[in-house]
């Protein structure tokens, strides 16, 4: 992948598919510490220990269309090609973290890429999913995206694409 938002869609694609119904994407770059962080949590079925062995082998995966699962172990060659490690976290019933560390200065970091098709994406895709997308850029936090929000104004049922594209660009604009 070419990107780190291809990373993260393939990874909340994973979410969505382990059952997940509330995803959040959290994004922190700090240039004084030279650190880019990538966490992505969701509330799905989890993975058990035997599981959570197997994740990262590029062989290994619980789809049935295909007999390789390289997007966990991609995202970690990528991390550490720049630096940095892949952790993560899960348990029965309860969800799954995934934390990407970089080395924000890199010269082999991927780009961000384009998170605002990657959010518009994810969004659109599957609305019955509460998404929240944070982003922390040297100790500034914004909370651009709640899906959740949207639904209690009652805006992300009657909102056409074009209007929920606007609101997202809207969000990430602030970055």
């Amino acid at each position: 992948m070419e990107d780190l938002s291809l990373h993260i869609l393939d990874v909340v694609e994973n979410s969505i598919s382990a059952g997940a119904k509330k995803i959040e994407i959290k994004i922190r770059k700090d240039l004084k510490e030279d650190l880019l962080t990538i966490e992505i949590i969701d509330n799905g079925k989890g993975m058990d220990a035997e599981m959570l062995e197997k994740v990262l082998d590029p062989f290994f995966t619980t789809k049935t269309v295909r007999k390789v699962g390289l997007g966990l172990s991609l995202l970690r060659e990528a991390a550490r090609a720049a630096n940095g490690d892949l952790t993560i976290q899960s348990e029965i019933g309860k969800g799954t973290r995934v934390k990407a560390t970089f080395q924000h200065s890199h010269i082999d970091r991927k780009p961000m890429g384009d998170m605002e098709k990657t959010m518009i994406s994810l969004i659109i895709g599957n609305s019955d999913v509460h998404f929240k997308y944070f982003h922390n850029k040297n100790g500034r936090k914004y909370r651009m995206i709640d899906t959740e929000k949207f639904k209690a104004d009652d805006k992300l049922s009657s909102i056409s694409t074009g209007e929920l594209i606007h609101l997202v660009k809207k969000s990430l604009k602030e970055i």
